[in-house]
């Protein structure tokens, strides 16, 4: 057992990180600017992605649909978690939206796509494209909400989500998923080159941002919500997939992307509506850290 334990760390879990510290030790030395990173990630190899997956998949819409609705039920039941949670503690309105950010917004697409690719191969790879849209859709959604209403502000920029560059890719991806025409030679070439970029250059990225975290300390307020993030998200995914038939890829694929270390785009939203920006920032740098031993020990499990 320890030793596939070891197997795993090295051969999946290091590979992945060893990117991450890779970004994070290059960034400041060579002055990468991480927004221009992710700006490139964001507008243009993430929308590349998708169309690439999503134009060429082959799942039937039944299928498709059920797991949407599996991991938005999944990240729906860990934001009430957290929320609960939260005021059981008798947080203030600022902590609880903060507990809810962390808890809901996992890093699916700079770690959880990497993962399952290396962990589960290229046939989880469409599983993986559709939990990660899905999930970043949920996670805006929930996480600017509760921000709004911890700020009372109106709930107009939950809409801005759908003006996502991702979900935008969709559209034409859909088309010729659903007419079964194949895209054209020259636009798969573009965007599959383009789509392959994605990863690598995310991890790297994460790495940059992670660099300007500068120096936290972790209370104990951030390890509980870190936990939500690492230990409730994916224990509540395995529990919700027994009420769904999909196959075991499609739920390995699943729990994963649940168990991913929060997002930085979750500190973003954060500093946007003001929700106690650092202690939301520390959490992604515990939570990065202390994935190294919980995802070894779910890629191990599952």
């Amino acid at each position: 057992m320890y030793l596939q334990i070891l197997k795993i760390f090295i051969d999946i879990v290091t590979p992945v990180f060893f990117l991450i510290l890779l970004g994070y030790y290059v960034g400041p030395r060579l002055e990468l600017d991480a927004k221009t990173l992710s700006r490139t990630a964001y507008f243009l190899l993430v929308p590349c992605f998708v169309f690439d997956i999503i134009s060429r998949v082959d799942i039937d819409i039944a299928v498709a649909g059920q797991m949407i609705l599996y991991t938005s039920l999944t990240h729906i039941l860990v934001a009430l978690t957290a929320f609960i949670i939260a005021r059981l503690l008798n947080r203030s309105r600022e902590i609880t939206a903060a507990f809810v950010i962390i808890a809901t917004f996992g890093n699916v697409g700079n770690l959880g796509l990497s993962i399952i690719d290396f962990r589960l191969g290229q046939a989880a790879q469409t599983s993986a494209t559709i939990y990660f849209i899905t999930i970043v859709l949920v996670s805006f959604v929930i996480c600017v909400g509760i921000s709004s209403w911890t700020r009372g502000t109106g709930l107009s920029a939950v809409l801005s989500v759908f003006k996502t560059p991702a979900l935008i890719a969709m559209v034409p991806a859909l088309f010729f998923y659903g007419t079964n025409l194949e895209p054209p030679l020259f636009l798969s070439r573009i965007t599959g080159l383009l789509g392959r970029a994605m990863i690598p250059v995310m991890l790297v990225t994460l790495g940059v941002q992670l660099s300007g975290l500068g120096k936290f300390n972790f209370s104990r307020d951030v390890v509980i919500a870190s936990c939500l993030r690492l230990i409730a998200a994916p224990l509540i995914a395995f529990g919700l997939s027994f009420v769904f038939s999909l196959s075991g890829m499609e739920i390995r694929s699943g729990i994963l992307q649940a168990g991913m270390p929060v997002a930085v785009l979750g500190s973003i939203i954060a500093i946007e509506y003001n929700i106690i920006p650092k202690f939301v920032t520390t959490a992604v740098l515990f939570s990065t850290l202390f994935s190294l031993l919980t995802l070894t020990i779910l890629l191990y499990l599952i």
